[in-house]
């Protein structure tokens, strides 16, 4: 349960991660906008783009819809507009949509992938051959949802958002139960953007240690700063909201990272995994080419002459590494030259007695 694989890639904890850009639903339902976001997202070296899967009548009930018949940000409806069911119905993606922006990212060699909200949409992106199943932090006590998943065959990741260690490991149980094993937990806080004391990336090492599995992290932040030092931590994924523009209308685009601050999270993460290696104590053989240039060799301190007793006065230590190493300065004491040494000279074995 330590790894498994989205396709070719191995996913560990502490490996370079597996980042996703979540462009969710900030394509707005344009498919023009969709395709741009994922010109921009593999330009920036994601592994995987993800959208997500509902309907407007596979999420939201009609209480809800009842209850939201103005969704306006007070920014003048530059952000959100109408009702919530008007911008449900303008933002989902269509089925033959999902074929659409699948083959668009094939030619881009880039990993399609969504969330499903339901059976149906477990079905249609199953039909998709999305490499793995995404699962919503609010679906964690899903028991049909997670079900039905767990039957596939697929790889499932699955977001921790406001659930407790008993709600994960429940969530786990039935998982196992039903046949998963490739599984990953993603370290999430359901805040859009949380605060800097709530985000606890400690709790990473926590779910390493209490499920034994990749845990990655979906960050919710603004910036990069967070999701790189979630690397320091081990995370193996990485999945990060995306926009081209964060001005742009819409639920996410705000707290969503643009294309300069996800190409240093995907140049940085890499960067910082490749550094954090092993926990032996070793050193590099590039280092150790090194020591002969930026060590020290015992040199006389003056001239002395053949027959000189040598004390400590008469030595001390300079550069380059070459000579007798100044931790055998004791061996040298009382010892006599055999030979004149002249001043700032490195000591050789063959000068003394």
């Amino acid at each position: 349960m330590g790894t498994f694989k989205i396709k070719d890639k191995e996913i560990y904890n502490f490996c370079s991660p597996y980042i996703i850009a979540e462009i969710g639903a900030n394509h707005n339902g344009d498919m023009s906008l969709a395709k741009q976001m994922i010109d921009s997202a593999v330009n920036c070296g994601v592994d995987a783009v993800k959208f997500q899967s509902w309907t407007p009548s596979s999420l939201v009930s009609k209480i809800e819809y009842d209850k939201n018949q103005t969704y306006n940000d007070g920014d003048g409806g530059k952000k959100h507009f109408g009702s919530l069911k008007e911008m449900v119905e303008k933002y989902y993606l269509r089925e033959e949509q999902h074929y659409e922006l699948r083959d668009y990212c094939l030619d881009k060699n880039v990993d399609f992938c969504s969330t499903p909200f339901s059976i149906a949409e477990i079905d249609l992106l199953d039909k998709c051959e999305v490499p793995f199943y995404k699962v919503a932090s609010m679906d964690i006590n899903n028991v049909q949802l997670l079900t039905q998943l767990s039957e596939r065959g697929k790889p499932i990741v699955l977001s921790t958002g406001m659930a407790s260690i008993g709600e994960i490991d429940y969530a786990l149980e039935l998982l196992y139960k039903k046949g998963c094993t490739d599984l990953s937990l993603l370290h999430c806080i359901s805040i859009y953007p949380p605060a800097h004391e709530d985000i606890n990336l400690n709790n990473i090492t926590t779910l390493q240690k209490t499920f034994g599995l990749p845990i990655g992290f979906s960050d919710h932040s603004i910036g990069f700063s967070i999701p790189l030092a979630s690397v320091a931590l081990g995370s193996c994924i990485i999945e990060k909201h995306f926009t081209t523009d964060k001005n742009l209308p819409g639920w996410d685009h705000i707290i969503s990272a643009d294309p300069f601050e996800m190409k240093i999270i995907c140049e940085e993460s890499r960067n910082i995994a490749k550094s954090m290696g092993s926990f032996v104590r070793k050193v590099a053989k590039a280092e150790e080419e090194k020591k002969s240039k930026f060590r020290r060799s015992i040199v006389a301190e003056k001239d002395l002459k053949a027959g000189h007793i040598i004390t400590n006065s008469d030595l001390t230590s300079k550069r380059p590494g070459t000579g007798i190493s100044p931790e055998l300065i004791n061996h040298l004491i009382g010892r006599e030259l055999k030979a004149d040494v002249g001043a700032d000279v490195l000591l050789k074995w063959q000068d003394i007695s």
